[in-house]
């Protein structure tokens, strides 16, 4: 489905509690994740009532991911290049926003900082918003300062807000009205789904696939050809397709029983519905792993990898932290390269069905155990209301 076919994005809902402009600044450092975590707080802050700006050095993924989010077309909030934040002229023109956020602690550009600190009778509340990660250190550092010691904002301070999995952290990304959504898209949306893709939906169990380069994509699809009800592979854009090719290559099957469809770029309320509609999700990164979570499916998450392989510390936090099944870990242990993975486990797919019920379980379990925590933009809206020079009225331009 090309980007442009997307319906307009809904319009603000009813402004509840107190409102504030906010500067988002978020550096693309791979693969796009940064854009979309941010680009969803920006549309969740807006939704409510906020007012946003959007500073990106890199916003080549806004068209397909949020059609129309660059020309305007998206109340309350406002992109603009990174560079722009040092222009002294055009932040002249601008009324200074009351709360920043740093989105994954990227550093402000230093003539943005110095034109506020000159504009602003009150400091704004500086977030630098982190990572997600279920490691223990999370809950001890989350809403922690950090007051500025040097520079145009000395005596200024940031304060660190960790997106968790417990009470005791920032919480998840999620929209008020998002799981009566996704009820309401899965008992009547699936066939004009497929339809708008141009996609034959034939009935069999459905994978959609999201992955790194790396994912061990050969290995999956052998072992999806055993599923004897039939699969369809729905392969994301980009570096999945190009490792399902890569794959398909090295082993050719003459009469392949997997039905696989490369799928256009998605816009990201065409990914969340993707993954509500699947039986089975394979995600990658931040972003996709919270809107898997919330679709209430099986998954497999492949992390981010890092050369010092902290990355499996930051898996096994996951899967401890969520009480993860056996079959669970081993397949999470497989797909993210860390061998000594049964990767014989069954997939909930198929039958028996007592070996789809443990996944089953757990992913309903996350799901709501989640949704009982307070979203990540209620919990960020609570602590800038806290914070002592919240709500102040910035100079006007």
């Amino acid at each position: 489905m090309p980007a442009s076919s997307t319906p307009p994005p809904r319009p603000h809902r009813q402004a509840t509690g107190q409102v504030w402009l906010w500067d988002i600044f978020c550096r693309v450092i791979d693969n796009f994740g940064d854009v979309g975590v941010c680009w969803r707080l920006a549309a969740d802050l807006a939704a409510r009532g906020h007012t946003v700006r959007l500073w990106l050095d890199d916003a080549q993924a806004l068209p397909w991911m949020a059609p129309g989010a660059l020309e305007g077309h998206w109340p309350g909030i406002t992109v603009h290049p990174w560079d722009a934040a040092s222009d002294v002229q055009l932040l002249s023109t601008l009324v200074p926003a009351q709360v920043w956020v740093e989105g994954f602690g990227c550093e402000l550009p230093e003539a943005f900082v110095a034109a506020r600190a000159r504009a602003q009778d009150a400091p704004p509340v500086w977030i630098n918003l982190e990572y997600l990660s279920a490691e223990d250190f999370v809950e001890r550092s989350h809403g922690l300062p950090s007051p500025l010691m040097s520079g145009a904002a000395k005596g200024w301070t940031k304060h660190f807000f960790y997106p968790g999995f417990t009470p005791h952290t920032g919480g998840l990304l999620r929209e008020p009205d998002l799981l009566a959504q996704r009820i309401a898209f899965v008992s009547s949306e699936r066939e004009a789904f497929f339809n708008k893709l141009g996609v034959a939906d034939h009935g069999e169990a459905l994978v959609s696939l999201f992955c790194y380069a790396n994912a061990p994509v050969a290995a999956l699809l052998e072992h999806l050809r055993g599923v004897k009800t039939g699969v369809h592979v729905l392969v994301t854009h980009g570096q999945a397709q190009s490792a399902v090719q890569a794959a398909v290559a090295q082993c050719p099957h003459a009469s392949d029983p997997l039905r696989m469809t490369s799928l256009p770029l998605l816009s990201q309320t065409q990914f969340d519905h993707l993954l509500w509609i699947s039986d089975l999700n394979f995600v990658r990164g931040e972003d996709s792993l919270v809107r898997a979570l919330w679709a209430g499916r099986p998954f497999v998450w492949q992390i981010y990898p890092q050369q010092d392989g902290a990355h499996r510390a930051k898996l096994d936090a996951f899967l401890d932290a969520t009480d993860a099944p056996a079959p669970v870990r081993n397949w999470h242990g497989h797909w993210n390269g860390f061998g000594n993975s049964d990767v014989a486990s069954p997939l909930p797919l198929g039958e028996p069905k007592s070996a789809s019920q443990p996944w089953r379980a757990w992913a309903d379990g996350l799901g709501l155990q989640m949704a009982r925590q307070a979203d990540l933009v209620s919990q960020l809206c609570a602590f800038v209301q806290a914070v002592p020079c919240a709500g102040q009225a910035p100079k006007t331009r």
